[in-house]
């Protein structure tokens, strides 16, 4: 177990370094220490942007190849699902927000059938049982990981599934702060085998800008929890920091890992995440006024087109799933940036929380209308099937 003190054991003298040197009176202009800003941020055109460029988002069409489509229901009748992942064999493994169950689904479909209950997590207002992960070395370890609020803190767990059963949760890493909103949550293990973990600021804005908090961040760990090797700050876990809230975390097919976030009161975000980088909050929301300083996004949204939550990328696109737009985004990714946003389902099946690529091809969405903040219908929550071709 890692806790939040031996997570950032960095010697202080080294923080003092990084802080004299690139300390601004906003803030970080170069994060965590990189020095290469990469390209410049686009719009959904590929072109240039400038700060107060608003994004034109086109909407759906009811014609047109590609249209992604409902052409099922997976499971229906859940409570706030939130994590989702898949098993070597096509097993899905699905957690309740609130009740911290974790459910499974047979491969090619069935009944879900609970396989355990996460006891120490402690639901409140965005807290609980959020993202799953299964082990990359799931055939050797059986082990699936959580990111999970406890009463104390949010942290990451792994269980033994074995049997048909989950096991206790063994803690991995500890000390992410917690709180009613903005716990982040997301887990996705990179083809090294090493896991990001995205965390929330807990409301308590301040703490996005502070290196010695986990809160705000997007952190790369082992395994086993510790800081992953090649970090920007040896010793910690943390790879970007000047997030609010971190909720869809996916790489696309050249390896650019992305990231859905929640804004304030003005914009949403989708961010290229780059090492080191510092992504503003809550000094800036959406575009700032000179990229240089911190990292832009490529795209954003008002607040009331999308809210956004869990991000897969699947044929070309990333495909971001919306709360409080209730819309499933489409964003191509291009050789340059990303192209021009389309959105789909808009308020035709309400808020919508986790978008996966499922191993026959086809896009799992969730539905979270019994989070709180929705308006259930008779069937919710559940999980769409999606074809998108």
């Amino acid at each position: 177990m890692v806790g939040v003190r031996a997570a950032l054991a960095v010697p202080l003298s080294s923080l003092l370094l990084v802080l004299t040197a690139c300390a601004q009176p906003e803030g970080d202009p170069e994060g965590l220490g990189t020095q290469d800003t990469g390209p410049q941020p686009t719009t959904q055109t590929g072109q240039p942007t400038s700060p107060d460029q608003e994004p034109s988002p086109e909407a759906s069409s009811p014609e047109g190849p590609g249209r992604p489509r409902v052409v099922g229901t997976v499971a229906r009748g859940l409570a706030a699902p939130w994590g989702i992942t898949f098993l070597p064999d096509g097993t899905a493994l699905v957690g309740e927000r609130d009740t911290t169950r974790v459910l499974a689904i047979p491969a090619g479909g069935g009944r879900p059938r609970a396989i355990g209950q996460v006891g120490i997590a402690a639901p409140q207002g965005e807290a609980g049982l959020l993202g799953l992960a299964a082990s990359p070395t799931y055939d050797a370890d059986s082990l699936v990981y959580a990111y999970v609020s406890t009463a104390e803190d949010n942290r990451v767990v792994r269980m033994e599934y074995a049997d048909g059963r989950l096991g206790a949760p063994d803690p991995v890493l500890t000390g992410i702060p917690n709180g009613f909103i903005h716990d982040g949550g997301r887990l996705l293990f990179a083809e090294d085998g090493n896991l990001f973990v995205s965390t929330g600021e807990t409301g308590e804005e301040q703490l996005a800008q502070d290196r010695d908090s986990l809160a705000g961040k997007i952190l790369r760990i082992t395994p086993d929890g510790d800081p992953a090797p090649g970090n920007p700050l040896a010793g910690s876990p943390v790879w970007t920091m000047g997030h609010r809230n971190v909720q869809g975390l996916a790489f696309d097919d050249a390896g650019e890992l992305w990231a859905s976030e929640f804004g304030d009161s003005t914009w949403d975000e989708l961010n290229r995440i780059d090492e080191g980088r510092n992504y503003g909050w809550p000094l800036h929301e959406g575009k700032a006024p000179t990229a240089d300083r911190y990292r832009d996004p490529f795209v954003q949204w008002r607040t009331s087109e999308a809210s956004p939550s869990g991000l897969a990328f699947h044929e070309g696109s990333l495909w971001m799933a919306s709360l409080r737009g209730q819309r499933l985004w489409q964003v191509p990714v291009t050789d340059d940036g990303v192209g021009k946003p389309r959105d789909w389902f808009v308020g035709d099946y309400g808020r919508m929380r986790t978008v996966v690529v499922a191993p026959d091809g086809n896009l799992w969405l969730t539905t979270s209308n019994r989070d709180g903040r929705g308006d259930p219908a008779p069937q919710d929550d559940r999980i769409l099937e999606v074809a998108i071709r």
